[in-house]
């Protein structure tokens, strides 16, 4: 933990110069925003097409996807009608349990690009982790890399076994893990792993699915800096250097969502925000998660 608290004192210094659009270098060179709209359950259509448009017309510059999410069309038309170029889009996909594996998982990847209307995603990801299956996908992950279909490979739910297991054998490290992180989930073990090996951290559920508006503790910092719960949460995130793609179909909460940077965590708030982790998971364990 004190390596963590000391990369935090440096990233709140410096955070002052950030905004929605603010990259951070991936370990492949590749520079990613570090707030993204994520589409978990935004349904295929006008609902997602209209939160993609509301999100990179206030900012954003990364959305998150997944074959298994069924909406990467309607993000393909919002991206195509969008007056932002593509080149300046990162669009992150993810490979399903069913489809890993060495040709399917090639297969995953092709239908992804045809969906979105793209001919090539800026990162790819293995959704959750296969002990069965999981050499053969990331050596098809490194050929779409090496093909230019993809511009980074990374993973999702991995835990630190998953991790070492993975990096055994890979010819090329992933470059994010994506997983369920959150002030009631902290992981500083997976966390401390990943920044071992130059990979950087992802949150998926990072307010809890809205449960941060109900912790006390969080309400209380929010008042005191003038923000809302999700605000300081996922303020409090990326000052510990970790990406967020906070999910949302409402324009309102999309603009709140990436209105970060006019406030600042004092060093009380951050110990405040460490003090509740409780190891409570919304989403399901990676070790308990079917087909791992």
């Amino acid at each position: 933990m004190a390596y963590l608290h000391s990369q935090m004192s440096t990233r709140i210094r410096n955070i002052a110069a950030m905004q929605i659009s603010t990259t951070t270098t991936l370990n492949n060179g590749v520079e990613m925003p570090i707030v993204g709209l994520g589409t978990y359950l935004s349904n295929d259509g006008e609902e997602v097409i209209n939160a993609v448009q509301w999100a990179l017309e206030a900012g954003y510059r990364a959305i998150d996807t997944a074959s298994m999410y069924q909406n990467e069309e309607g993000i393909g038309q919002a991206i195509s009608a969008s007056p932002t170029s593509r080149e300046d889009i990162f669009i992150t996909s993810k490979v399903w349990n069913t489809d890993q594996g060495y040709e399917s998982t090639l297969a995953s990847c092709a239908g992804s690009l045809e969906r979105l209307g793209t001919d090539y995603l800026d990162l790819l990801l293995i959704h959750w982790p296969s002990r069965t299956h999981m050499a053969d996908t990331w050596r098809a992950m490194e050929e779409l890399l090496s093909d230019g279909k993809v511009r980074s490979i990374g993973v999702s739910n991995f835990l630190a076994h998953h991790l070492d297991e993975l990096l055994s054998t890979a010819n090329v490290p992933p470059t994010v893990d994506q997983f369920e992180h959150h002030p009631y989930l902290q992981q500083p073990e997976l966390v401390a792993k990943c920044a071992e090996h130059d990979i950087k951290v992802t949150a998926w559920a990072p307010i809890l699915k809205g449960r941060v508006n109900e912790i006390d503790a969080i309400v209380s910092i929010a008042n005191e800096v003038d923000a809302t719960p999700a605000q300081v949460t996922l303020r409090w995130m990326l000052d510990r250097g970790v990406i967020v793609i906070p999910k949302s179909v409402r324009q309102e909460r999309i603009q709140e969502n990436g209105d970060l940077f006019d406030f600042a965590l004092a060093a009380d708030h951050v110990e405040r925000l460490n003090a509740l982790d409780r190891g409570e998971r919304v989403g399901p364990n990676p070790d308990e998660f079917p087909g791992t």
